[in-house]
């Protein structure tokens, strides 16, 4: 889309890494102010279309993002990858949010892999009795009485993955389905060794039109440039 004249795409970041990958359009940092804010930018910049392609635990943006686009009269579409699958070889607990991933731990002290970010660690502090090894792009600070943090930015390689979880003797891994290539790998390094992973289960999203490749968004874009064309037929 950065090349393809008919479009002139702005990319909207949270802001909550402070050195985001650089991209090849426009790009904005920071909030909006909520759902009031969003639709006033929506209409004071005259956009034509939204694509929601935030990460799928990112429920209160795209929330926020199907309200305004309702109040601004702005077509939304979601663009979200599909979640991970339980494959032969893989031993999951699901959970639907971070306090039962907490719970579901046991009692008995384990040495568990954190890759859930860093906003919901805190839940995890009901629970410390374990030793908690913590990846993250951001530095961490004072959430879990112990732990390890290791710094890294995605995506990994399953080689390296396993030789992570066998250098810090993991026990157990907690990820949220999130989907995608990026860091599957540590899903499939976990089934490779034999470990149980505490699966997060996505929370509930707008009822859009939704998507799951960059592709199918540009198809639907180009439709709603043509009003007479159907971009789902």
């Amino acid at each position: 889309m950065a090349k393809d004249a008919r479009f002139e795409p702005v990319l909207s970041l949270a802001g909550r890494t402070s050195a985001p990958a650089a991209a090849p359009v426009a790009t904005r940092i920071g909030g909006f102010g909520g759902v009031d804010g969003l639709a006033h930018f929506l209409a004071g910049e005259r956009i034509a279309a939204v694509v929601d392609a935030t990460h799928p635990f990112a429920a209160r943006m795209s929330a926020n993002a199907a309200a305004a686009c309702r109040m601004a009269g702005v077509p939304l579409l979601a663009l979200t990858r599909p979640p991970w699958q339980r494959r032969r070889g893989d031993n999951w607990i699901e959970v639907a949010d971070m306090a039962g991933a907490a719970a579901a731990l046991g009692t008995k002290p384990a040495r568990v892999f954190l890759t859930i970010g860093r906003q919901e660690l805190a839940a995890f502090a009901t629970a410390p009795q374990h030793h908690y090894v913590v990846r993250t792009i951001e530095p961490v600070e004072g959430l879990l009485a112990s732990a390890t943090l290791i710094r890294a930015r995605g995506p990994f390689a399953v080689e390296d993955e396993v030789a992570l979880m066998r250098r810090e003797a993991i026990d157990v891994v907690v990820s949220k389905n999130a989907g995608g290539q990026a860091t599957e790998a540590k899903i499939i390094a976990a089934r490779n060794l034999g470990l149980p992973v505490v699966m997060v289960q996505r929370p509930g999203r707008p009822e859009v039109p939704t998507v799951e490749t960059a592709e199918a968004a540009l198809a639907w874009l180009t439709g709603i440039m043509a009003p007479t064309s159907d971009p789902f037929p």
